[in-house]
């Protein structure tokens, strides 16, 4: 289970540093090649430090990354669903970030079932169930 643990955390780590690398990036001046939401820009960049953040909380205890991990997803869905509105109603939302957000929503929700699985598991050592 610690193997499972390690992976789903480098995977939180690694996606929330391309996250942060490709957000500062784009907002230093570098063109990405479709229109920029800026405040979409600024989000992620953000949550790619939260990111970080919530694989090391959830190395360090795999409930509350789990816990996390949910608030992640959650936030993302929201943000996703609200561009998606923007993009219906006509306004400046590049096709690409609307995957771009998909992406993140769904790697997120990926990360949370993992958590969830593992502390729900019995082999794993640290979960009570009650707690």
């Amino acid at each position: 289970m610690k193997i499972t643990q390690n992976i789903l955390v480098t995977v939180a780590v690694l996606f929330g540093l391309l996250t942060i690398f490709a957000g500062t990036r784009v907002l230093l001046g570098s063109n990405p090649g479709y229109i920029v939401f800026r405040p979409l820009l600024i989000y992620n960049a953000a949550m790619g430090i939260v990111y970080v953040a919530a694989g090391i909380i959830a190395w360090r205890n795999i409930k509350q990354g789990m816990y996390v991990a949910a608030a992640i997803f959650v936030l993302n869905l929201i943000v996703l669903t609200a561009i998606f509105f923007l993009y219906t109603e006509g306004n400046s939302i590049a096709v690409d970030s609307l995957r771009a957000m998909s992406l993140r929503t769904v790697v997120w929700f990926a990360l949370f079932a993992g958590f969830w699985w593992l502390c729900r598991s019995n082999k794993f050592d640290g979960f009570k169930p009650d707690a």
